[in-house]
């Protein structure tokens, strides 16, 4: 698109204040738009001399010869690297060799300079960092400006963010601004090599179908992907990279709102994320009392209790507890699904686990071909037994380490 000014401006300054990304300023009794322009289109309506016009342009035009490389937002949380980081770390390495091309991360905060160096042990090849006093806590507005001014200096071709708060708020805002796509939620990315296109996998329709999106005509191809969809990135002895500071310019930036105060939310004691063993509970579980017998059997293994979004609508278990695509995403070393179909939903939030054990009566339900280990039967059956059976081994190890002591 295009934003035009005509000869017909008469400097009244209407269009100015209406903007809110600061894209219009005087000169010499004019009005003009600079490069922050998001073509929203509200200084067309209030010009009072119709001197404003919004023009649409092909996209087919745009040149994406001089955009490369794959980007990761390197989120902070707390003053921290998110986990996410460095899944996103670990994908944008597979397809920036695909590409052949460098993986970078922008890093944007107030003293990052230890998190930079950090970041060059995983195999990143270039860190641009944005250190400012203005971005020692997140706001959408300083970030969204900063983050756009490093994009639109620098030309990534690929930028990943995790689905996370921040990165929800952030990724649309930014793509908005640069006049690309997004796409949200993936759980599979890959590039088709014919084409150099990003291939972004995600659900759709409510889960009951993967929808594969393409951004063939803008730059940058951008993805938020949820936590622990991703392999994590392991440090690597060889690594080595370049750190690269950018200085952002907030002089035209309007700032609508200002952080006050911040409290700490408290967490819930549940943690599925960090999980290795989880056991998860449906709609076969039949109902909230029926539900210690999933928290038994978490207790014994020393897992986390899961549940599927049918037993959370249905009140037996609170939502903090929900895998699934409106829940969680878990990838744990062992998942033990009791009493769970195994809807599209569901899978999408747990299908990583390393090994994944299928409990339910019914011999057709879905669970069974994305499972490692099924057990066909009823629950109420079959996890008493493995309740006592796991128990009798914990007495039976704590009696040998009992009587080594003693001979000890």
């Amino acid at each position: 698109m295009n934003l035009e000014i005509s000869d017909k401006c008469t400097g009244c300054k209407k269009c100015i204040p209406v903007c809110p990304f600061g894209a219009l300023e005087m000169k010499e009794g004019r009005a003009e738009v600079n490069e922050r322009c998001t073509y929203c289109g509200a200084c067309v309506d209030v010009c009072p001399v119709e001197a404003i016009t919004l023009h649409k342009t092909s996209a087919e035009n745009k040149d994406l010869s001089s955009y490369e490389n794959v980007w990761v937002y390197g989120e902070l949380t707390e003053g921290e690297l998110a986990p996410v980081v460095y899944e996103l770390i670990g994908e944008g390495r597979k397809l920036a060799d695909s590409l052949e091309e460098k993986l970078c991360v922008a890093l944007l905060g107030c003293g990052v300079e230890d998190k930079a160096e950090k970041l060059i042990d995983y195999g990143v090849d270039t860190v641009y960092t944005v250190d400012h006093s203005r971005l020692e806590r997140y706001n959408d507005e300083y970030y969204t400006e900063s983050f756009t001014q490093l994009i639109q200096s620098h030309k990534p071709s690929i930028i990943l963010l995790g689905a996370t708060t921040i990165g929800r708020s952030l990724g649309p805002r930014t793509s908005a601004r640069l006049k690309t796509g997004l796409t949200a939620d993936c759980t599979s990315l890959k590039i088709d090599k014919d084409q150099q296109n990003l291939l972004q996998v995600r659900p759709a329709f409510s889960g009951n179908i993967m929808a594969t999106i393409v951004c063939e005509n803008h730059r940058p191809q951008m993805a938020t992907v949820r936590p622990g969809v991703m392999e994590r990135a392991a440090p690597r002895e060889d690594a080595r990279g370049e750190i690269i500071d950018f200085e952002p310019d907030f002089s035209h930036l309007k700032v609508h709102t200002t952080l006050l105060d911040s409290q700490k939310e408290q967490k819930s004691e549940v943690n599925l994320g960090e999980a290795e063993i989880i056991v998860s509970g449906g709609r076969g579980v039949g109902s909230e009392e029926d539900f210690s017998l999933i928290r038994e059997l978490a207790e014994v293994l020393g897992g986390a209790v899961g549940a599927s979004r049918a037993a959370v609508d249905k009140g037996w278990i609170s939502e903090d507890h929900q895998v699934g695509q409106t829940g969680t995403t878990v990838s744990p070393r062992v998942y033990i699904a009791c009493g769970i179909s195994g809807a599209v939903q569901h899978l999408v939030g747990m299908e990583n686990s390393d090994i994944i054990i299928a409990i339910n009566s019914d011999p057709q339900a879905p669970i069974f071909q994305h499972a490692t280990y099924g057990l066909v039967g009823d629950l109420f059956e079959i996890i008493p037994l493995l309740i006592e059976q796991l128990g009798q081994k914990e007495s039976s190890s704590g009696a040998n380490t009992e009587q080594q002591e003693k001979t000890g």
